[in-house]
């Protein structure tokens, strides 16, 4: 079982950053893959981006060259740096860890606005 409970949402301008932080309430070394995904209002939730085990990350086409997701076995957290946001990046983002026998785990998420 793991918890997972993200953090550093908020309103911020186009343009600007935010760093999201998903804890895990264990280690995550085990941990195969740790993705960001976000919902928008009327929209379905779509992968903004992961990290597997190994490092390897992958992202949404919409976000490459402004998003970097990056993992922290010491402090079992995922980080999201998000930059040059633009309004259409709004939504509900969450954090879901794969483990090794495919339990899979979300957390609540934390809102992200941004104004025009």
């Amino acid at each position: 079982q793991v918890q997972l409970v993200e953090s550093g949402g908020g309103l911020v301008q186009a343009g600007g950053s935010l760093r999201l932080s998903c804890a895990a309430s264990r280690s995550i070394i085990r941990i195969n893959f740790m993705g960001w995904y976000r919902q928008a209002p009327g929209k379905q939730r779509e992968l903004v981006a992961d990290i597997i085990s190994g490092g390897r990350t992958n992202y949404a086409d919409s976000v490459k060259g402004r998003f970097t997701i990056s993992r922290d076995n010491a402090k079992n957290t995922v980080y999201l740096q998000m930059n040059n946001l633009k309004p259409e990046d709004t939504g509900v983002y969450s954090c879901r860890a794969d483990d090794a026998v495919g339990r899979y785990y979300w957390g609540q998420g934390t809102q992200v606005t941004v104004s025009s």
